[in-house]
Parts: C-alpha cells; sequence; structure tokens
C-alpha cells in the first residue's frame, strides 16, 4: 500500500507539471507576471493537502485550516480530470484534430464533472437488502442501519452531520452499526465545533456500535476514543457483545493495530446461539470470514474509490470492494461510504446508507 500511495504523489506531481505546461503554452503572449502567477496558484492549491495535513492537530483558525483542505483536496480531483482532458486534448492534436480552445474546453469540461459529483456527494443514497440467517434472532428480525466512512473533520462537518443524523434517524432502524473512519484526520475540528451533539441525536433502540478505521488511528487513537465517550456511541476494539435479542457483534480492530486479535481467536469468543455479525473496517481475507461460517460481515474503507477511474484501482485491489455478495456460507457487504476523504465530489460512485433486514 505504501509503494501505491507513492506512486499516486508521483503521479499527483508530474501531473501539476503538466497542467503549468499546458497553461503557459495556453497564455504564450500574455504578460509574464499572468502567466508566472497561475503557475503559481497551481502550485499553491496542489500543495495546500500537505500544509493542511501537517497542521491538522495545531489551534490554527478554522477558517484558514478548512480553506486549505477543502482547497488542497478538491485540487486533487481537479488535476486528475484536467490531466485526462488535456492527454485527450494533444491525442487529438497528434492526429491533426487540432481545438482552438482545447485548454479552455479541458477546464471547462472538467469544472462539470466536479458540479456533477458535488450533487452526487451531497445525496447520499439508501440502499434497502434483506437476507435470512438460520440462526434465532428473538423477535424474529431487525432493521440495522450500517454506515462507514463518515470522515468527520474538515471535509465533512457539522452541518452535513446533522444531515446525516436526519437521514439515519428516519429509517427508524432498532440498531446503528459504524465500520470506521468515523473520524477524519484530527478530532481537534470536531470539538472545536462540538460534532458530539448531533451524534447524540441518533436513536436505536439495540444500541449504536462501531469499529476503528485506519483514520482513528491517523486521529490518535486515545483521542478518538475520548471524542467517543461523549456519544452514546459504544467502540468495540477485539471484543463480542451480544445484543438483548442473542445477536452478537463481534468488532474486530483495524489493521493499523498489528497486535489486534485474530479471526480465529474473536471468534471463538462468540459461543451465542444468535447471528454473528463481524464489523471489520477493511475487506480483506474475506474467505476466511466464509470458511469460519459467520452469518454476516460488514466493511468499509474502499469508497469504491470515490471518483473513476479510481474505482477500477479498488476492484483489482480488494476481492469485494464495494456492495453484496453471497460468498458460500457468509453475507458479505463492503460500504461506498456514507461521506467520503477529502475532495466534495463522487464521480462515477455514491455514498450509500445501508438499510439491512435480518430475519430469521
Amino acid at each position: 500500500m505504501r509503494l501505491i500511495f507513492l506512486s499516486i504523489m508521483a503521479a499527483y506531481l508530474v501531473g501539476n507539471c503538466y497542467i503549468c505546461y499546458r497553461a503557459w503554452q495556453f497564455l504564450s503572449g500574455q504578460p509574464l507576471a499572468l502567466r508566472l502567477g497561475v503557475v503559481a496558484l497551481v502550485w499553491v492549491a496542489a500543495l495546500a493537502l500537505m500544509a493542511a495535513m501537517m497542521l491538522r492537530h495545531a489551534a490554527v483558525p478554522a477558517l484558514l485550516s478548512q480553506t486549505l483542505f477543502t482547497v488542497g483536496s478538491s485540487w486533487m480531483v481537479v488535476t486528475l480530470y484536467l490531466v485526462l482532458s488535456l492527454v485527450v486534448v494533444d491525442l487529438l492534436s497528434l492526429c491533426g484534430l487540432t481545438l482552438r480552445f482545447g485548454f479552455v474546453g479541458a477546464v471547462l469540461f472538467t469544472a462539470l464533472l466536479l458540479v456533477v459529483g458535488y450533487i452526487n456527494h451531497r445525496h447520499p443514497k439508501v440502499v434497502h437488502i434483506a437476507l435470512q440467517t438460520d440462526r434465532t434472532i428473538e423477535g424474529g428480525a431487525m432493521r440495522i442501519a450500517f454506515l462507514s466512512d463518515v470522515h468527520l473533520g474538515e471535509g465533512t462537518g457539522r452541518k452535513q452531520l446533522e444531515r446525516y443524523v436526519r437521514l439515519i434517524n428516519h429509517e427508524q432502524p432498532d440498531l446503528i452499526l459504524i465500520t470506521g473512519d468515523l473520524i477524519d484526520n484530527s478530532t481537534t475540528p470536531l470539538h472545536r465545533d462540538r460534532m458530539h451533539e448531533p451524534l447524540n441525536d441518533l436513536t436505536a433502540p439495540l444500541g449504536i456500535y462501531m469499529v476503528a478505521g485506519n483514520h482513528e488511528y491517523i486521529s490518535g487513537i486515545e483521542q478518538s476514543k475520548a471524542f467517543l465517550e461523549l456519544t452514546p456511541i459504544t467502540l468495540l476494539q477485539d471484543s463480542v457483545v451480544m445484543l438483548t435479542n442473542g445477536v452478537q457483534l463481534l468488532g474486530r480492530d483495524d489493521r493499523s493495530n498489528r497486535h489486534r486479535k485474530s479471526l480465529e481467536k474473536l471468534t471463538q469468543e462468540a459461543t451465542g446461539e444468535g447471528p454473528r455479525i463481524l464489523l471489520d473496517h477493511q475487506p480483506y481475507h474475506l474467505q476466511q470470514t466464509d470458511s469460519l461460517g459467520l452469518e454476516l460481515q460488514l466493511s468499509g474503507h474502499t469508497h469504491h474509490g470515490q471518483v473513476w477511474p479510481m474505482s477500477l484501482l479498488t476492484d483489482h485491489l480488494y476481492e469485494q470492494s464495494h456492495g453484496y455478495r453471497r460468498w458460500s456460507n457468509s453475507h458479505i457487504y463492503v460500504s461506498s461510504g456514507l461521506s467520503l476523504w477529502g475532495p466534495p465530489f463522487r464521480i462515477g460512485t455514491r455514498g450509500e446508507l445501508v438499510i439491512i433486514r435480518l430475519y430469521n
């Protein structure tokens, strides 16, 4: 994964060099100060996210931290689609079809994609799925609201969180399950904006449970736990809990904890007769879940790539990168995430809240 990250960052820097080169060409004949100013703006935007990450735990003005994060993360998507558009323009030119306003066209096309992607992000879908189990649920059935990857922080703020809470409560779930990355890169903006208050409005008779994701560790796992203590959310770290209706929740700690329990050991602790639901942030080794006969696994982490063509990469990296699949013994659902990390755009993917009716 580290090699993939370094490769993406190298491609990002090269992409911005390419954008600067094409912008410099387009502005040929314009004053030197204008051309240098455009190049400088490109690099300010390109490096803004790095600045935001370095300052994420610092007590800086909210406007500054939010601006750096929004501009920097959004520019990553701008870079992706502007580079792809400009490459198409250049390939057409090599084929003898020169577009007089190719650079402007590429910019406008990228802007249009961003508008569509922002609208998609603001309107996550609600997915309903019914799953049958051979194990006994007291009462015969239950309604689960399953979400992942909210990434509360500078990107997903309090107002958006309030909309998510209303969306979840509207479904009237018996149980709410969160498979990690509720928190983004730091708990500082969560305390600043008192984001525990909307979370306190979540309602589910059987409780609200979550497991840590890699971003709870990026934010600091102890700081993340301290924030969650202000909410009705129960964090499961390599632990099993039995609900009042007999359903057993197996909460596995994130892979960031290299000393987390093995799945076999965690499964051995689930000794009840009710259905076993495994919460594991990252969807690796799903065959193992199936071989152990666990009834249901819920995961997130992939975002389904968030924007195309990154979805093609996640499809390659994970044996199940998104959605529902019935394995030999297990039902497994990998969520694309209720919100997202970084840039507020979903292009070719959708955010989702999953409502599961689990019944005998």
